[in-house]
């Protein structure tokens, strides 16, 4: 048959080393009358010490492949065809051989179909780029295969992968040393990237050991439904199954008794109704009189004085309690039965969720790993939500990505769209989140504070971007605080985006790019750009996610969370250890022995875990130590340990600086003043640097 191969673009010039791919199609081959069967061919290609082969065909004359291969490959390099019978009991039988020369190809558009008579030829990876420069004088590179351009030059597929097409014209890419496929082009970053998620997906398998000693709920005295009743006990048996003592009456059963006894009341008297207030309490309405009051009718108990007294709104695990409660009473009866295996998590996970009605994914988990023994009373769950959710970062679904380049939270990825399953999977995602806020378990890796405000349904502001993007934060800093007219700054109301080295202009309101920013418009600017650069077109992305998300628990449950209370709800809240936090701390304009800094300390001493983890959230931006714990904190430049600096007067309030995990702590005068201050700072402001 006839093949043909393309001649590199314009000004690109000969690389010493391209891949090359090659379409085996098919072959006629001579048929022997002396053998019933037919041979079983395959085809071998060599060249400068590479070897692959196509799969074998059983038992025919006139095998078709339709099989890619790729090979490196430079301008002087000779491949070798080779077609042999696969033998089961014997060495395989060659049947026949080609050679052709790359030189020879590169010179000429056509080939003498005697010269390849099983093979086609397709154009070489770099021979499809062309090199060339915009108006600006800037370098850009043009893919004129898939109609895209990029500034970075382009680069051969790193070792062992190939490229290919699906039956529906899609390009997708197999890597031939981990088996996987993936859609989106893989980099010598991204397999970089690749293999250090796997370095430390091992790591979490031999983690979840000491996962319960990282984070305290449920542990060191805190529980979020509150103490016992009298003359009860929690214990756990021998599979890590809680149970319950009663020992007044020497019995024991599954369920928590503070639970049950919420779920097992009688029910109100008709025309009442039980309502919460803003900060949590339960009251009770009667439409009969139309009145309302905080005593049960049920009991003549009043909820202000038998329940949990909330003494400040910031009052953390009150919410929680409720927010407890309210999902036992969404909670479904029996449980439902999810088998995964470990090689395969993230596939079979997906499967079983999306199967599932969604209401049933409230009932009791009971998580399988076969071939595993033992049943799941609840830590197997612990352990697959927390390896799920760090499987969600998997490069090679293209789902989610880092924040920043330092910022280990997670956002979406505006490239999500190469993945054509993507919304389908943002979807089963969003199920997954709600579950384990539903369930109580906790997730590997958090999310950005502008992520939990969307799941709050709460407004962005533009001081959230600097968490995720601080040179951008800067920028619309310096636009705000100066004059841009006088400075002769020329910009419109649209934006530059690159996505996947694509780059696209985006127009930040109707015909955009031809509206002029001035000083008397630039407020709108500010506005506006920061939201584009916060949503960044993940638009269909997100609605999928929260599709999923409030089919298992409705967003409004969320609604008397803040934030930061969402991520500790989400991600655990861990104990931090108060000499690993002094022993990696530095100071600027303060030294060791100042006496605010020994007032600062003597601070966080006298603090429960709580409140030192909303002083970590406000200073770093998340409650979550990396596994090194404080010596091992990140900023926006690299490795930045926890600071604090004499800044302003004494009547500021203390100011934070998330990038630099600085803490701008004023020179007071007392250890009462330092208090005060840092308190309401810490429980009373949402954002920061605020006075």
């Amino acid at each position: 048959m006839a093949s043909s191969i393309a001649k590199p673009g314009p000004g690109n010039g000969y690389p010493m080393k391209a891949q090359l791919q090659i379409m085996v199609l098919s072959a006629k081959l001579k048929e022997n009358k002396k053998n019933w069967f037919g041979p079983s061919p395959y085809v071998e290609v060599a060249v400068d010490g590479q070897s692959k082969k196509t799969e074998k065909c059983n038992n025919t004359h006139s095998p078709k492949w339709k099989q890619p291969l790729t090979v490196i490959v430079t301008p002087f390099s000779k491949l070798i065809f080779r077609v042999w019978s696969h033998q089961t009991l014997k060495s395989d039988v060659l049947l026949g051989m080609a050679t052709l020369e790359v030189s020879d190809t590169l010179k000429s558009n056509d080939m003498n179909s005697e010269c390849l008579p099983c093979v086609m030829l397709c154009i070489p990876c770099l021979a499809v780029w062309e090199q060339r420069v915009d108006q600006n004088g800037r370098l850009y590179f043009v893919d004129h295969v898939e109609k895209r351009t990029t500034w970075e030059r382009p680069e051969p597929l790193p070792s062992g992968w190939e490229r290919r097409v699906d039956p529906m014209g899609r390009v997708y890419f197999v890597d031939h040393i981990t088996r996987t496929t993936t859609w989106q082009r893989p980099t010598m970053e991204t397999v970089r990237n690749y293999e250090q998620w796997q370095h430390q997906r091992n790591q979490l398998q031999g983690a979840m050991q000491q996962f319960n000693q990282r984070f305290i709920f449920g542990a060191n005295g805190f529980d979020p439904l509150g103490p016992l009743p009298h003359g009860w006990e929690k214990r756990t048996d021998s599979n890590e199954r809680v149970y319950f003592v009663q020992h007044t009456t020497r019995t024991t059963q599954w369920e928590d008794p503070r639970t049950q006894g919420l779920l097992n009341e009688k029910p109100l008297p008709e025309g009442w109704e039980m309502r919460f207030t803003v900060d949590g309490i339960p009251y009770f309405v009667d439409h009969n009189r139309r009145a309302t009051t905080y005593i049960d009718p049920r009991t003549g108990t009043s909820s202000l004085e038998n329940g949990p007294q909330i003494t400040y709104v910031r009052d953390f695990k009150a919410k929680v309690q409720y927010f407890r409660f309210w999902c036992q009473q969404l909670s479904m009866p029996q449980h439902i039965k999810i088998t995964v295996t470990r090689k395969t998590l993230f596939e079979d996970s997906f499967q079983q969720i999306m199967s599932f009605n969604a209401q049933d994914l409230r009932r009791r988990l009971w998580i399988i790993f076969p071939g595993e023994e033992g049943l799941d009373y609840g830590g197997v769950a612990r352990e697959w939500f927390f390896l799920l959710s760090h499987e969600v970062l998997n490069p090679m679904y293209c789902l989610f990505e880092y924040a920043g380049k330092d910022n280990y939270c997670l956002q979406i990825n505006p490239a999500s769209y190469i993945n054509p399953d993507h919304l389908k999977y943002f979807k089963f995602i969003g199920r997954f989140i709600a579950m384990a806020l539903f369930h109580g378990k906790f997730i590997d890796t958090g999310f950005s504070l502008p992520f939990y405000k969307r799941m709050l349904n709460k407004p962005w502001a533009l001081k959230d971007l600097e968490s995720i993007d601080t040179e951008f934060y800067n920028s619309l800093i310096w636009i705000k605080e100066n004059d841009i007219e006088e400075c002769g700054l020329e910009m419109y109301f649209s934006v530059d985006k690159e996505i996947l080295g694509e780059i696209t202009t985006h127009e930040l309101k109707p015909d955009g790019g031809e509206v002029l920013v001035t000083e008397e418009n630039k407020g709108e600017y500010i506005r506006l750009v920061a939201e584009w650069r916060l949503s960044r077109g993940v638009e269909e992305q997100t609605q999928a996610f929260f599709e999923g998300f409030n089919e298992v628990l409705p967003q409004q449950y969320l609604q008397y969370f803040d934030a930061k209370e969402l991520e500790v709800m989400l991600c655990g809240m861990q104990e931090i250890d108060l000499t690993d936090w002094q022993r990696n701390t530095i100071y600027r304009h303060y030294a060791r022995s100042s006496k605010q800094v020994l007032w600062f300390w003597q601070l966080i001493k006298e603090m429960d875990n709580e409140k030192r983890m909303r002083l970590l959230q406000f200073v770093t931006g998340t409650c979550r130590l990396p596994v090194g714990g404080f010596a091992d904190l990140l900023g926006s430049n690299g490795p930045q340990k926890f600071c604090i600096e004499k800044v302003g007067k004494e009547n500021w309030l203390p100011r934070s600086h998330t990038c630099f995990n600085r803490l701008d702590l004023p020179p007071y005068k007392s250890y009462e003043q330092l208090k005060e201050k840092l308190m309401f700072a810490i429980e009373e402001t949402e954002g920061f640097g605020q006075e």
